[in-house]
């Protein structure tokens, strides 16, 4: 099963080293536009690779700033049940601030 880590040092082996993560989070946002795309078609198949692709290069971004995306998801969703939130009734929502 692959890690953060072994997935890191693969593109660090492919593309070298990412020198600056804004490059990674520029490429996650093209990704996402194709991760949309895919959405739109409901093609199941390429929906998992784009997302894929969107997590791999986040988990760079993770890997080069020494986290771990995880355990960053863990402590944010221990935050979001904290909070109250508003269903914009499309599966999405918004906290209430304050």
């Amino acid at each position: 099963m692959e890690t953060q880590k072994t997935i890191a040092d693969w593109a660090d082996d492919t593309f070298g080293p990412a020198l600056d993560p804004g490059d990674l989070v520029t490429r996650a946002a093209d990704e996402l536009e194709e991760l949309l795309e895919a959405v739109q078609k409901a093609d199941k198949q390429e929906i998992g690779k784009e997302a894929a692709d969107v997590v791999i290069l986040l988990m760079r971004v993770m890997e080069l700033n020494g986290l771990n995306l995880h355990d960053e998801v863990d402590k944010k969703m221990q935050i979001n049940r904290s909070r109250t939130w508003v269903s914009k009734g499309d599966g999405t929502g918004s906290h209430i601030k304050g």
